[in-house]
This record gives structure tokens, C-alpha cells and sequence, in this order.
């Protein structure tokens, strides 16, 4: 056994089931960088805790929309919509909803704004830009919306269970990120410039704006035009009143984060740049404080024939192909491919565990085809399990 193979054989078993069946845990956030499974995860994680007798509701933030195909949904959006086709013999329920990021934006804005507030600033081109385009608000909004369903939750006791797909983002330490980044953004210099209408008024007001923002609005006149830069001031003004909101509520959101009854799973394919990305993530994670279940390495080669090796598969491969025997030699070299590819996965899957001894680790084969529908799902449950 090699040194990467034997560091991985120590480290502890992620218990999928254990953490499922546990009343206590309220919210379980699927994260890691983009294209590694985190939504297959996350609605396989939602069924698995459903048939269980869960009360679950999974949200995702995949533009893909690849989660409502998994489910046999025609569309989701910002509304939980009850899933179909699921065993409700143990008395639980799946609701699957997907971040609708700009109509977030819109109810944040028309909860916490008077109506004549409201309509100024959802007519606003800016607005109307910032809420579908701008970035990290995917990632804000995210945070919205988790908070808005634990409400939910706990007033009605609709749901006993929030599973999380993150967005598909360049880094996975963005969804952490997001409020502060926010936060960042309402407080800097050129946001407070542009409030000065509203907080100084008058020749007073003219003096400070022009003599702290006349090279940057000159520029942004340049580039984006006059209307732009005006549409950006209506804009910062409107939303004066509402920016210690955003920033209170980012905030109670990540406290949420913090608690015990928060798990963070975090995904990971077995390919140096996402296990990077993952134990990024983790050490993120441990700094914060915030509660790690484990990792789930997805897509782990599987070798039927492990006694045979991929330098003796392609040896036999060679003498096969000699005989003529081209159909055997052929299975040999495809042999020894799967592998080579093995090996470099557990090698990999060895340095992580490796820097990382206490995180719990379960791997995930590598399926046959896409997954696409409940049972698909089912067979990826399994396989997160241990089964």
C-alpha cells in the first residue's frame, strides 16, 4: 500500500446516515469549487434524509438547472415545490426551490422599504442591473434566502431540514465571502459620495461632490454615459435606508452558520485543483469556527480487478496483442488506464487526508451514466451512505 493510500485508510468515515437522522441539525450546506457535484450532492442528501422521515427542502443556486432534471421537475424557481415519485412511507416530505437571485433582491427591497421606496428603486436601470449581474450578489442573496426558509421553518415547522447547493462560484470561499464583500461595497468612499445628496444637501453638498467625485464621475460619464451615472446615484440614494439591513441581516445569516445545528459538507472531485480548493475550504471553515462534518470526494475511479496492475495489464496487453488476440488486449490496456487513473486519484485523495487527519471522508464511485431522475439519486445516496 502506498504512503497516500495508507494516510486515507486513516482517516475517519464521513457517517452520511448519522448526520441525517440527527433532529438537531437544521441546515446542511453542500460547498466546494464549481463542477465537482455539489448539486447531485445536495438533492441526493435531500431524498436520502426524506425517505428517512426528514421534512426537507433543498435549495440550489445552479443556473444549470441540472437539480430540477434530477428530481423529474419541469422547472423550479423561487417557490419549494413538492417532489414526486418519492417513498413517503416514513412520513417525510421533499420540497425542491431554486435562488431566483433578482426576485430575492425584489422581495428583500419591497420588505424593507415604504411602496413609494420601493417602486423608485426596482425602476432604477442600475437596480435592475445589479440585482440579475452584479457580483457576489448571487452568493448575498443566497444568504437571503437561507435565512428567509430557517424563518419559514421555524415559525411553521414546515420544513425540519434546509440542504444547501451553493452557487456554482469561481471560488468556494465566495458563499462565506458574500456579506462581507457587501458590506465592503455599502461602505466605501464612492458609495458615501454618492450619498452626499441625501446627507449634505445644497452649494454644500456641491462642493463635496464635486470636489471628491468629479474625476470618477467624469470618467463613468465617459464610459457609461450621463444617464448611467445618474441612474447610479437615484440608486445608492434610494437604498440609503436599507444598507444597515443588508448588513444586519448578512450578518445574523453567518451567525447562523456558526451553529451546532449547521453542518458544512464539503465536495470535492479527486483532481488537485478541487481538493486544493477544498482544503481551502476547510481551513476556512476550522479559522471560522463553523461546523464541518467532512468532505465527499465524488467520481472515485473504481478498479474491478484490483490484484492486477497497470504495468502487468500492459505487458499482458503487448503479449496479447503479439497472439493476434486484439479484443483481450484491448480490454488489458483499458485495464491498465483505469488504473493509472485510480492511483493518481488516491494519491491525491491521500495528500489531502494527510494535511487534514480529523475530517471525516467518505468517496463517492464514479457512476456508469448521468444522473438524472429519483432513482438516479437513490444510487447516489447509497453511495454517500457507505452502502
Amino acid at each position: 500500500m502506498s504512503a497516500a493510500q495508507s494516510s486515507r485508510a486513516r482517516a475517519p468515515r464521513l457517517d452520511i446516515d448519522t448526520l441525517l437522522a440527527d433532529r438537531g441539525t437544521r441546515i446542511i450546506v453542500c460547498c466546494g469549487a464549481g463542477g465537482v457535484g455539489k448539486t447531485t450532492t445536495a438533492a441526493a442528501l435531500g431524498l436520502r434524509a426524506a425517505e428517512q422521515g426528514r421534512h426537507v427542502v433543498v435549495l440550489t443556486i445552479d443556473p444549470a438547472r441540472r437539480l430540477a432534471q434530477s428530481l423529474g421537475l419541469s422547472e423550479l424557481d423561487n417557490t419549494p415545490r413538492p417532489v414526486d415519485g418519492i417513498d413517503l412511507s416514513t412520513g417525510g416530505s421533499l420540497d425542491a426551490m431554486m435562488l431566483d437571485m433578482k426576485r430575492t433582491f425584489d422581495d428583500v427591497v419591497l420588505s424593507h422599504s415604504t411602496p413609494e421606496k420601493a417602486e423608485q428603486i426596482l425602476a432604477n436601470p442600475f437596480y435592475q442591473a445589479v440585482s440579475s449581474s452584479f457580483a457576489g450578489t448571487q452568493e448575498y442573496m443566497a444568504m437571503e434566502k437561507l435565512g428567509q426558509l430557517r424563518a419559514e421553518a421555524d415559525n411553521d415547522g414546515t420544513w425540519d431540514l434546509i440542504v444547501v447547493d451553493t452557487p456554482p462560484s469561481r471560488s468556494a470561499l465566495d458563499f462565506l465571502d458574500a456579506p462581507k464583500r457587501l458590506g465592503s461595497f455599502l461602505d466605501g468612499r464612492f458609495i458615501r459620495l454618492l450619498l452626499a445628496p441625501a446627507k449634505v444637501g445644497g452649494r454644500a453638498y456641491l462642493k463635496v461632490f464635486n470636489a471628491g467625485v468629479h474625476l470618477v464621475s467624469s470618467t463613468l460619464s465617459k464610459v457609461l454615459g450621463g444617464d448611467m451615472l445618474r441612474d447610479v446615484q437615484t440608486f445608492v440614494g434610494a437604498l440609503d435606508t436599507m444598507f444597515g439591513g443588508f448588513r444586519e441581516r448578512a450578518d445574523l445569516t453567518y451567525a447562523l452558520l456558526k451553529q451546532d445545528s449547521t453542518a458544512f459538507v464539503v465536495v470535492a472531485a479527486p483532481e488537485r485543483d478541487a481538493l486544493r480548493e477544498a482544503s481551502f475550504f476547510v481551513d476556512r471553515l476550522e479559522q471560522d469556527g463553523m461546523p464541518l462534518s467532512g468532505l465527499v470526494i465524488n467520481r472515485v475511479q473504481q478498479v474491478s480487478a484490483p490484484g492486477l496492475s497497470a504495468s502487468r495489464a500492459r505487458a499482458a496487453a503487448e503479449q496479447r496483442a503479439e497472439e493476434g488476440d486484439d479484443l483481450t488486449a484491448g480490454l488489458l490496456q483499458l485495464h491498465a488506464t483505469v488504473t493509472e487513473t485510480a492511483d493518481r486519484q488516491h494519491h491525491l485523495a491521500g495528500r489531502f487526508t494527510a494535511g487534514h487527519a480529523s475530517t471525516p471522508v467518505i468517496e463517492v464511485p464514479a457512476l456508469a451514466q448521468d444522473v438524472h431522475d429519483v432513482e438516479g439519486l437513490r444510487e447516489v445516496g447509497a453511495a454517500l451512505a457507505g452502502r
